[in-house]
């Protein structure tokens, strides 16, 4: 399951990668908005909270940069969220980090490029090994504080 959120700048982003989504066969939760006004930390929250809870693998977020969603996304323990706008970073974000969360920006990408970092995103594993080591390290800071 893929917990999917934007605030009013990503609805019509959204909506694209939901349509790339159900042809790819991605069981997801459209968790809003709708094109209502509200606020990225909230949606962020709300995102991550499905995630963290274990009712989601993976979750996407959209706002106008990505910027404000993953500064949110990465303050709640057990995720970390990566703000994906090359098919480089999202790929080793997932194969190093172990990325949960991903970030786009719907001002600064195309729906192309934007479907195209989804399921790279969603279809690329953790190479776990050395990686491991670092992302626990990576937990372990967060834990601390």
């Amino acid at each position: 399951m893929i917990a999917i959120g934007c605030d009013h700048a990503g609805v019509e982003l959204k909506k694209i990668i939901i349509d790339t989504l159900k042809e790819k066969g991605f069981e997801f939760n459209d968790m809003g908005t709708d094109g209502e006004p509200c606020d990225y930390p909230d949606m962020a929250e709300k995102v991550c909270g499905e995630v963290t809870s274990g009712k989601a693998e993976k979750g996407i977020l959209i706002c106008g940069t990505g910027i404000g969603m993953s500064i949110a996304a990465n303050k709640i323990n057990g995720i970390r969220a990566a703000l994906c706008a090359d098919s480089f970073s999202t790929k080793f974000t997932r194969l190093h980090n172990d990325s949960n969360v991903m970030c786009m920006g719907a001002r600064t990408m195309g729906p192309g490029l934007a479907c195209e970092l989804a399921e790279i995103f969603l279809t690329t594993p953790f190479e776990g090994g050395r990686h491991k080591r670092r992302v626990d390290l990576i937990t372990a800071i967060e834990n601390k504080n």
